[in-house]
C-alpha cells in the first residue's frame, strides 16, 4: 500500500479518507473532475504576464519582480515547488536588489488553479517573508480557496507519481 507522502502534517481522518481513494484507484477521476483543463501559461514570457497580472490586481504597491521563469531544478521531492530569492548587487556606490521568482516546470502540465496558488504564494513573500499567520492571510485574501487548492494539488502530486512508477 503506497503512503501518500506528500501529506505528512494533514490530520489522520483526512490523509486516511485520502488513502482510500488513492488505493481504490478513484482518487485521480476525482481530481481530473474537479480540474479538468489545462492551461496555456507554458512559456517563461507567459508565466511572467501571468505573474505580473495577478501582483497588479492583488498587491499594486509590491515590487515587480526582475524576472519570473520556470525552473528544472524545482521539484516536490526536493521540498521546493516554486522560489522567491532577492539578489543584491553593489552598482557603483549603491546596493541594488531584485526580486525573482522561479516555479516548478511540472506546472506547465498541472491544471491552471494549481499555477495559480503556487503563484499566489510566491508573490505572498513580496510582502511577507515567513510562513506565519500573516503570510496565510495575505494567499487566502489573494486567492480564498488556497488551502483546498494546496491540499488538492498534494493529492495530484501523490496520484501523478503513482502513474509514473
Amino acid at each position: 500500500m503506497p503512503t501518500l507522502k506528500y501529506l505528512p502534517h494533514y490530520p489522520s481522518a483526512l490523509v486516511q479518507q485520502a488513502q482510500a481513494l488513492f488505493d481504490s484507484g478513484e482518487l485521480g477521476a476525482l481530481l481530473r473532475s474537479k480540474y479538468p483543463d489545462d492551461h496555456d501559461v507554458q512559456t517563461d514570457k507567459a508565466l511572467y504576464q501571468f505573474v505580473s497580472a495577478l501582483k497588479q490586481r492583488h498587491l499594486k504597491n509590491a515590487p515587480l519582480p526582475a524576472k519570473v521563469l520556470y525552473d528544472n531544478q524545482q521539484h516536490p521531492l526536493k521540498g521546493t515547488l516554486g522560489t522567491n530569492t532577492t539578489i543584491s548587487r553593489v552598482q557603483g556606490g549603491r546596493l541594488k536588489s531584485k526580486s525573482e521568482i522561479r516555479i516548478a516546470s511540472l506546472f506547465r502540465e498541472l491544471p491552471q488553479p494549481f499555477l495559480q496558488m503556487i503563484v499566489v504564494h510566491e508573490l505572498a513573500h513580496l510582502k511577507v517573508r515567513d510562513h506565519d499567520k500573516a503570510f496565510y492571510q495575505l494567499c487566502c485574501h489573494m486567492q480564498p480557496d488556497y488551502h483546498q487548492l494546496e491540499f488538492d494539488l498534494r493529492l495530484w502530486l501523490n496520484w501523478r507519481e503513482q502513474r509514473l512508477d
